[in-house]
C-alpha cells in the first residue's frame, strides 16, 4: 500500500510533463489532467480507508533509512486533506474547461494552464505528505511556482502588478521558512519531523521560541493571518475565475496545515497559545470589517477568507483534542464552500458583465439558477444552522468553553461577531445582485454611496456566454457543502480521531517501523 504514495506527487507532475508534449492539442490536455486528478482522488480515498482502519503509511524515497531519506508520510489528516484538495482541483477545471470553451485562450490560455495547474496539484499535495521540513519546503516552492504563472494569466496590468506583490510577499515567506530550516538544522542535526519532535525538549526554551516563531511567522505569510494577511485581498480577485477559486480554497489551508504540524509535533512543549489566540481574535475581526467595506465580490469573498482564516488559528491555539478535530472539519467545510462561492461569483461576472454590488441587480428573475448557487453556500459560510459553517463554529465554541478562561470567552464573542458580520455581507450582496430591481436602484444607491469609492466599485466588463460544463461543475460543488452538512456525523468523527491523534505525534521509532513495515 505504501507504494501508492508516491503516486500522489508523481502522478501530477508525470501528468503535467505530458500536457507539455500536446501543448497543441487542448482537448488532450483537458483529458489529462481530468484522468490525473480523478486517478489522484481514488489513491487518495484508498489511502485514507487504510489510514483510518490501521496505523498512518511511511515510505522512505530511494530506500534510504530513516531519518536519512526523504519521507513521505500518510495520516488521516494527509490523506483527508489530499482527497478533498483533488475534489476542488477537480471541480475547478471542469469549470475551467467551459470558461476555455467560450472563451478560447483569452482567460486561461490552455497550453499554460493544463502543466501549471498540474504542477500546482503536485505542490499541494507533496506539501500534505511531507514527512520533514525541507519536503516541505520543496512542496510549498513547487506550488508557488505554478501560482506565479496561473496568477499572470492574461498579462493584464492588474494581473501583473498583483502579481508582483504575491511574488514578493512569497519570496519573502519562503527565505523566512528557509532560514528557519538551516536554523533548526544547525541546531538539531535533522530536518526529519519525527526527530525534530523527539530532540526539540534538549534546547533551552528560549532558542524553542525564536525557532517557532519563525516557522510561525513563515507560514502566517502563507496562510493569511492578521498583520500577515495585507496581500491577500488584492492579489486573488484579479486572476481568472478558476484560478481564484482553486487559490482561495487550497493555498492558505496549505499554510495553515504547516501550523497544524509545527504547533502539534514539533513544538508541543513550546506553548505561544495566548499569542495564537490574540492572532485568531484579529483576524477574524480585521477581516470581516474588510469585507463589510466592499463593494465587488471577489474582494467580499477575499476578506471574509481572511477572517475564516482566523476560525482556524483559533481552534489550533485552544490545543486540545476537540478543538483540533473541529478544526480539521473547519478546514474541510471552508475549502469546499469557499471554493464554491468563487466559483458562483464566476458565473455572475459572466452573467452580468460584473462583480459589483453597486452595479449588478435583477439576477434573481433572469438567472435563478445562479442565484440558488451563491445562496447556499453563502448562509453555510455565514454560519446559518444545519449548514456544515454552523456545526463547524458551534464545535470549535463549545471546545473553547470547556476551557472557560476570560479569553476563550473573549474569543467566542469575536467569532459570533464575524459570523453575524460574514452573514450580513453575503446576505446584502445577495439582496444588491439578485434580489433588488431596477426601480430600487436610485435608492439603494443612496444608500450605499459610501461604497462608491472602494476597489473596483464601478467596475464594468462584457457578458459573456456560460456553457453548460460551468454551471455543472459549481452545481456539483454546492452539493459537496450540502453533503458536508448530510454525513457531518462519519466526518466529524473522523475529525475527532485526527484530533486524538495529532496530540500524540509519531516518534522516530514508529516513523521507521512504518517505513520498513
Amino acid at each position: 500500500m505504501t507504494s501508492l504514495i508516491p503516486l500522489l506527487v508523481a502522478l501530477p507532475l508525470l501528468g503535467a510533463a505530458i500536457t507539455l508534449i500536446f501543448g497543441r492539442n487542448a482537448r488532450v490536455q483537458s483529458i489529462v489532467t481530468i484522468v490525473t486528478l480523478v486517478v489522484v482522488s481514488v489513491i487518495a480515498a484508498v489511502l485514507l480507508v487504510v489510514v483510518d482502519a490501521g496505523a498512518p503509511l511511511a515510505v522512505s524515497v530511494g530506500g534510504w533509512p530513516v531519518p536519512f531519506g526523504i519521507v513521505l508520510y500518510v495520516d488521516r489528516l494527509a490523506a483527508l486533506l489530499v482527497l478533498v484538495s483533488s475534489i476542488v482541483l477537480l471541480a475547478v477545471l471542469l469549470f475551467s474547461v467551459g470558461q476555455g470553451i467560450a472563451d478560447g485562450a483569452e482567460e486561461t490560455p490552455i497550453s499554460i494552464f493544463n502543466p501549471s495547474y498540474l504542477i500546482l496539484a503536485a505542490g499541494i499535495f507533496n506539501a500534505f505528505i511531507a514527512g520533514d521540513l525541507f519536503n516541505l519546503y520543496v512542496g510549498f516552492e513547487i506550488l508557488l511556482v505554478a501560482s506565479y504563472v496561473l496568477i499572470t494569466l492574461g498579462s493584464t496590468e492588474s494581473r501583473i502588478r498583483t502579481g508582483a506583490v504575491y511574488i514578493v510577499v512569497s519570496l519573502v515567506s519562503s527565505i523566512l521558512f528557509l532560514a528557519a530550516i538551516a536554523m533548526v538544522y544547525g541546531a538539531l542535526g535533522t530536518v526529519n519531523m519525527a526527530q525534530i519532535a523527539e530532540r526539540m525538549t534538549e534546547l533551552p526554551q528560549e532558542t524553542q521560541l525564536v525557532l517557532h516563531l519563525m516557522l510561525v511567522i513563515a507560514f502566517g505569510i502563507k496562510a493569511a493571518i492578521f498583520p500577515m494577511s495585507f496581500w491577500l485581498p488584492d492579489s486573488y480577485p484579479t486572476a481568472p475565475a478558476p484560478v481564484t477559486a482553486v487559490f482561495a480554497g487550497l493555498l492558505t489551508k496549505v499554510g495553515v496545515y504547516a501550523l497544524i504540524r509545527t504547533e502539534t509535533q514539533l513544538f508541543a512543549e513550546n506553548d505561544i497559545n495566548t499569542l495564537l489566540l490574540i492572532i485568531a481574535l484579529a483576524t477574524m475581526i480585521v477581516g470581516v470589517l474588510g469585507a463589510v467595506a466592499q463593494a465587488e465580490l471577489k474582494r467580499i469573498l477575499s476578506f471574509t477568507l481572511v477572517s475564516h482564516v482566523g476560525y482556524m488559528i483559533f481552534g489550533l491555539a485552544i490545543a486540545t483534542p476537540a478543538a483540533i478535530g473541529a478544526t480539521v472539519y473547519y478546514i474541510v467545510h471552508h475549502i469546499i464552500v469557499q471554493t464554491t462561492l468563487f466559483l458562483a461569483v464566476g458565473l455572475v461576472e459572466r452573467r452580468a458583465g460584473s462583480t459589483s454590488i453597486l452595479r449588478v441587480k435583477g439576477l434573481l428573475k433572469v438567472a435563478p439558477l445562479i442565484a440558488v448557487l451563491y445562496f447556499i453556500p453563502a448562509i453555510n459560510l455565514g454560519g446559518l444552522p444545519p449548514f456544515s459553517g454552523f456545526i463547524g463554529k458551534f464545535a470549535l465554541f463549545e471546545a473553547a468553553a470547556s476551557v472557560g478562561t476570560p479569553l476563550m470567552i473573549v474569543l467566542i464573542v469575536g467569532g459570533i461577531v464575524t459570523s453575524l458580520l460574514t452573514l450580513y455581507a453575503l446576505m446584502r450582496a445577495w439582496n444588491l445582485a439578485f434580489w433588488r430591481e431596477e426601480e430600487d436602484s436610485a435608492e439603494t444607491e443612496g444608500r450605499l454611496s459610501h461604497l462608491g469609492n472602494a476597489p473596483a466599485a464601478d467596475e464594468q466588463q462584457e457578458r459573456r456566454r456560460i456553457p453548460a460544463i460551468m454551471t455543472i461543475a459549481t452545481s456539483g460543488m454546492v452539493g459537496v457543502t450540502i453533503a458536508l452538512t448530510v454525513f457531518a456525523g462519519p466526518l466529524y468523527a473522523l475529525c475527532d480521531r485526527i484530533g486524538e491523534a495529532l496530540l500524540q505525534p509519531v516518534t522516530l521509532t514508529q516513523l521507521d517501523g512504518e517505513v520498513r513495515g
